[in-house]
């Protein structure tokens, strides 16, 4: 009889006690992890973006300084019209290189007119060793709702920024969502929101398959449909093709957008304005810092100027002309961490 009981009793009164508590006390999928609710109780305030317009609160920057002297060891490659070295991978696009306190001047212009505009400027507290690039922070992470990616940078010489960028959003208490591992290759500077449901991704040398399918499952689960793009030739990325000025407002060069996806941004009801040929190229590089405002290197054309006041965007010029001979203008130097959501 005894056996019959024991045999009977399919648990002890500790683990029905046990059961019942972890019953009464479940788990919770809802509310999702990018809600506000969630990101105010866990994180402190709502962070990241859905969008390259909404209002921007938090950007992350770095003022050049002593990763700049790797430059002064640069040969002059002649066929090339630019500096360079094979061997560690540092490069400098053109012959001119400015002088560190006229970058420094340009880039402390740009963070003072961010401020003045209602934005918190927020430093990287350091750069990697020799890492020149490093005053484009837009390809270093990716903000998108709730959080950021950290990417996985395309040359030698931009490898290892990550780091420092993953230092200086832990220590604001950012969530990172993801970064980039693998073989999986993602700079900042070729993704971008449309609007909070639809982004696109160049691909090019320095966004490969696998870098664009790690960001596509993040954004699957915000419920953001991806768009790929191939850049064509040797062009880097998409914001030297496309910037998002306004909800349904894009300036775009139309020399290096190819025309399906061309089609798909009208289909979207996006209006596109051209870059004019009185602008430099690197105009097209500016930053919304709400929808339709905009800070824009003082090089653009009167031309392109007229269409964007027809368009009803209002346009803030600043000088960057000299930091731009790095390769990157104002939106590379940028990297939206928070932006009012849409």
């Amino acid at each position: 009889m005894k056996e019959e009981r024991a045999m009977s009793s399919a648990m002890s009164e500790f683990d029905h006690r046990y059961n019942m508590l972890i019953e009464r006390f479940a788990s919770e999928p809802e509310p999702a992890f990018n809600s506000e609710a969630e990101q105010v109780f866990g994180w402190g305030r709502r962070w990241g973006c859905n969008s390259d317009i909404g209002r921007l609160r938090v950007v992350l920057m770095h003022r050049p300084g002593e990763e700049m002297k790797v430059l002064e060891t640069l040969p002059l490659i002649p066929e090339l019209g630019a500096h360079g070295d094979p061997a560690s991978g540092a490069y400098w696009r053109g012959e001119v290189i400015p002088t560190l306190a006229e970058q420094q001047a340009q880039h402390d212009a740009l963070a003072a007119a961010l401020r003045e505009e209602g934005v918190e400027v927020v430093m990287l507290p350091r750069a990697a060793t020799g890492r020149h690039k490093s005053i484009y922070t837009r390809d270093s992470c990716i903000a998108l709702d709730g959080g950021a990616v950290v990417t996985r940078m395309g040359p030698r010489i931009r490898r290892g920024e990550e780091r420092p960028v993953t230092e200086a959003l832990a220590a604001l208490g950012m969530p990172i969502l993801r970064t980039i591992a693998g073989t999986g290759l993602m700079e900042g500077g070729s993704f971008a929101y449309l609007r909070p449901d639809v982004a696109v991704i160049g691909v090019s040398s320095r966004v490969n398959e696998e870098g664009a399918r790690q960001m596509e499952e993040v954004l699957a689960l915000q419920g953001t449909r991806l768009i790929r793009v191939q850049i064509p030739g040797y062009r880097l990325h998409i914001d030297g093709a496309l910037v998002m000025l306004h909800h349904d407002v894009a300036l775009v060069n139309p020399s290096t957008l190819p025309f399906v996806f061309m089609e798909e941004l009208r289909r979207l009801g996006i209006r596109m304005i051209p870059l004019n040929h009185q602008d430099p190229s690197w105009a097209i590089n500016c930053l919304a810092v709400a929808p339709g405002r905009v800070l824009m290197s003082d090089q653009v054309g009167p031309r392109t100027q007229e269409a964007l006041d027809k368009a009803g965007i209002s346009v803030r010029l600043v000088a960057y002309d000299r930091v731009y001979l790095g390769g990157g203008g104002i939106h590379c130097s940028t990297s939206p961490l928070v932006r009012d959501p849409l």
